[in-house]
This record gives structure tokens, C-alpha cells and sequence, in this order.
């Protein structure tokens, strides 16, 4: 089955910015969705967003116009870039992956119904 390792996680000011990475390792071809996942201190995971094997991306609310999420299919990287964060970014991160189709990646991502997630990388935003 796939594996996913994050990397990238530090800490970092309020409006700062991070670029995390997420490695797959193969069948890489068993999965077209990877999306990004976070959990704060005593809330609840969330999903942030992701990224559909034709490039088309989605994002909550609460990160639109400041995270940014990419690919590099031929290195089978998905990167997060994060900028302008805040202290309720603060988390850890962890990127997943499934197999659906376009729609399917939007509701995954919503509904936190991937198959396959990594370890996480921890994100803490503090002054």
C-alpha cells in the first residue's frame, strides 16, 4: 500500500510562512487524491485541502488565499505552502491519499475518508 512521510514542520512567528512536503512512496499509482490534514491540541482533525491527480485543488475555508498546495508527480511530492500564518495554524499536519475521482477528492478531504495518512509534522506557530 501507499506510504506517506511528511517533512518541513518547525516553528515559526505569526505571519511567517512553511512549506511542508509529503513523500509517497509506491503504488503511487493506486492513488489520484492527496490532501492535508491537521489536528490542534484538543480539537478535532480537520481537512485543510488537496490536490486531485489533474492538478485541481481545494481549500477550507479557514486556510483559502493562504495555503497553497502543489505536486511534483514525477518526484511524487505534494507540498503545502503555508503563508501568513496564524497561532490557530498551529498543529500537526499530516498528508493522505485515496483513490476517487475529481469530486470524490473535494469530499474526502471534507469528510476525512483517506485510506492512507502519514505520520504528521508538527507546525507551531508562536511569537
Amino acid at each position: 500500500q501507499v506510504q506517506l512521510a511528511e517533512s518541513g514542520g518547525g516553528s515559526v512567528q505569526p505571519g511567517g510562512s512553511l512549506r511542508l512536503s509529503c513523500a509517497a512512496s509506491d503504488p503511487t499509482d493506486s492513488v489520484n487524491c492527496i490532501g492535508w490534514i491537521r489536528q490542534a491540541p484538543g480539537k478535532e482533525r480537520e481537512g485543510i485541502g488537496s490536490i486531485y491527480s489533474d492538478g485541481t485543488t481545494f481549500y477550507d475555508d479557514s486556510v483559502k488565499g493562504r495555503f497553497t498546495i502543489t505536486q511534483d508527480k514525477a518526484k511524487k511530492m505534494v507540498y503545502l505552502q503555508m503563508t501568513n500564518l496564524k497561532a490557530e495554524d498551529t498543529a500537526m499536519y499530516y498528508c493522505a491519499a485515496e483513490n476517487t475521482n475529481q469530486w470524490g477528492c473535494t469530499v474526502v478531504t471534507t469528510e476525512l475518508e483517506f485510506r492512507f495518512s502519514g505520520q504528521g509534522t508538527q507546525v507551531t506557530v508562536s511569537s
